[in-house]
């Protein structure tokens, strides 16, 4: 016989399903993950960063800092300006490195051309001339009353005769730019070096402490040789023989640069 039903239907209460249980990771596992990701970011900070001891400066090229125009800045120095004055001349600058010793001295009164000595001592007479292998000299003097002069003097090393001739011929122009930076009977009104000359060289303007004369001297040396031109006039006053300075210079300049181009 069957049950009876009941009068009222039975209300059930409407419940979501539940999410299946989340597994658990073994824990060793979790730690070989760990230190494999961490083996990994070390490598690329590595790579991307090299030199991991780099220290500030160490192993590191100096880097060009610009300049306002956009430029880098150069570390060769800039070359220093020349104490000297006049124009430098081209065909008598320093000799090229490796040039070979000069062997003989020409003749000193036939390095100067006489229209050059003409020019700057108008009725020259060839007062004294001496010559040998290591010495020559030649002096030029006017004949009026403006007691005008001009003397060349060489002076050469040979190289059969000493192992380093260039180096005893710097040693003499040394002495020389020592003699007159201490004059003893001439009054320095200028001394300075002079670049496009040989070598090297200096120009003195200087006045005769006993007698109302201005001289202009250059001194040069070239390779194992030393070649000194003086240049004189007559001045009666301090004042005149000042101003005399830039003439009886550029005179003296002029036969030197003569004289050398008959050497070389």
């Amino acid at each position: 016989m069957a049950r009876p039903r009941p009068t009222e239907p039975f209300q059930r209460v409407y419940s979501a399903p539940e999410p299946p249980a989340r597994a658990r990771r073994p824990r060793v596992a979790a730690l070989v993950t760990a230190l494999v990701s961490f083996a990994v970011a070390a490598a690329v900070v590595f790579l991307v960063l090299p030199g991991g001891d780099e220290r500030e400066g160490a192993g590191r090229a100096p880097s060009s800092a610009p300049t306002g125009g956009g430029g880098t800045e150069s570390a060769e120095p800039t070359a220093a300006p020349s104490a000297s004055k006049g124009p430098a001349s081209p065909s008598s600058g320093p000799t090229a490195a490796g040039a070979p010793p000069i062997t003989a001295l020409p003749d000193s009164c036939g390095t100067v051309g006489q229209n050059t000595v003409r020019r700057i001592i108008p009725g020259a007479r060839r007062q004294e001339q001496s010559r040998n292998s290591t010495l020559t000299t030649c002096t030029y003097a006017s004949t009026g009353a403006d007691s005008r002069w001009l003397r060349v003097e060489a002076h050469l090393y040979p190289p059969g005769r000493s192992t380093s001739p260039v180096d005893d011929a710097k040693g003499y122009y040394s002495a020389q730019w020592t003699q007159a930076r201490k004059p003893t009977i001439e009054r320095t009104v200028s001394l300075g070096r002079q670049s496009g000359l040989g070598d090297e060289a200096f120009r003195w303007f200087k006045v005769d402490k006993g007698q109302p004369t201005v001289v202009g001297q250059v001194t040069v040396r070239l390779r194992n040789a030393v070649i000194a031109v003086s240049y004189s006039e007559y001045a009666e006053s301090k004042n005149e023989a000042d101003s005399r300075e830039q003439t009886c210079l550029a005179k003296a300049t002029d036969v030197a640069r003569e004289v050398l181009a008959g050497i070389s």
